[in-house]
């Protein structure tokens, strides 16, 4: 029995490949289909190509970018002994608090001589406008004095003929008059002296005259001194290298003391290739990922594009004095305004970012040819 079976099998498995009595063949894949579907398919992948780059260039990604804060390095440009120091490593400080002091006993002492110096200048401009006045007074008696001697020797000029006076008298009258004049001469001189030395203006108060100024600029400077014995924090930030201050050390003037970093002031500096930014405009919206912090986005805008590539800022130029010019792709700097909200995880410099700019530019087919 299982040889019957056996048999049947082979001539089933024979009559697989025969056509039927009464139905069409199948249709042979290696016929006209084939072709078809080979062509079909490279149509489909060119369309969808196209498509692709059509929808694409709207986009701009750069991965060479950082975060980028306002640092600066704290200095006085006064020179003295730390008294105390204010802050420690880390901490948060605002715009106005203070960072150091230091010893202010030299400054309120210079400020104190300069105050003295002021109110003497005060006096010494009081005193030449009564020393004016007083001369005024000197010149118009002595002019009163010299009209009498004036009459007096008219008198002996009459006389001497007669005889009732003598020659020598009337020589005398002629000498007091001539030394009355010239006195007259000298005290207007020595007012006028002393009204330039008031500007020409005897009425003028002590804060107009020049000396005074002069006083009051020295008061000013002693005072601003003074008061830069005290270093403040120039905005919010957050204060680091504190050690490098300890107190009773002395400060030089323009010393770097400690730095401190913004917290508030933070973007992102991204480098572009130049043909990258074809399409890229001030205002811009951008999508910013930090490395640091995987799966969060930050929104922001382009803030500014640099007017020239960053080797035009470097020490030394990539081109020559020969004038010998190697083409490459240059990088222009690029800085993204980030909006940050409350709560948002701290953005420190240097971290590393991407960049996503959305251009709103769309492709067409004329890009293409």
């Amino acid at each position: 029995m299982s040889q019957t079976m056996r048999t049947d099998e082979r001539a089933g498995l024979a009559g697989l490949g025969r056509p039927v009595a009464g139905r069409k063949p199948a249709w042979p894949i290696g016929g006209f289909l084939r072709p078809l579907l080979m062509l079909g398919g490279v149509a489909v992948l060119a369309v969808g190509a196209a498509a692709a780059w059509l929808a694409g260039g709207r986009i701009v990604s750069i991965d060479d970018s950082f975060i980028s804060v306002a640092k600066v390095v704290v200095a006085t440009d006064v020179s003295g002994i730390v008294a105390s120091v204010a802050v420690h490593e880390g901490q948060m400080v605002h715009k106005g608090d203070v960072l150091l002091r230091l010893d202010d006993r030299a400054f309120r002492i210079a400020l104190d001589g300069a105050r003295a110096d002021l109110a003497q200048t005060a006096l010494g401009i009081d005193a030449m406008k009564r020393d004016y006045r007083r001369l005024l007074h000197e010149v118009a008696a002595r002019e009163s004095q010299s009209q009498a001697d004036e009459v007096n020797y008219g008198r002996y000029q009459k006389l001497v003929h007669g005889g009732a006076v003598t020659a020598a008298e009337t020589d005398d009258a002629k000498y007091k008059l001539a030394m009355d004049r010239q006195s007259v001469e000298a005290l207007r001189m020595q007012a006028q002296v002393q009204l330039a030395r008031l500007s020409d203006n005897p009425d003028i108060t002590a804060a107009q005259t020049p000396g005074y100024r002069q006083a009051q600029a020295r008061v000013d400077e002693a005072q601003r001194q003074l008061d830069h014995t005290v270093l403040r924090a120039p905005f919010d930030g957050i204060v680091t290298q504190v050690d490098n201050v300890q107190p009773g050390m002395y400060l030089a003037a323009a010393a770097p003391a400690f730095a401190l970093v913004s917290t508030e002031q933070v973007w992102a500096t991204a480098n572009p290739k130049e043909t990258e930014l074809t399409w890229v405009k001030q205002g811009d919206p951008v999508h910013v990922r930090v490395d640091t912090y995987p799966g969060l986005v930050f929104s922001g805008r382009v803030d500014s594009i640099a007017p020239a590539s960053g080797s035009e800022f470097a020490l030394l130029p990539a081109q020559n004095t020969s004038g010998n010019w190697v083409k490459v792709v240059q990088r222009i700097p690029l800085r993204v305004a980030i909006d940050r909200k409350p709560g948002s995880p701290a953005l420190r410099a240097g971290m590393s970012v991407t960049v996503d700019i959305d251009t709103g530019h769309t492709r067409s087919l004329h890009d293409l040819f």
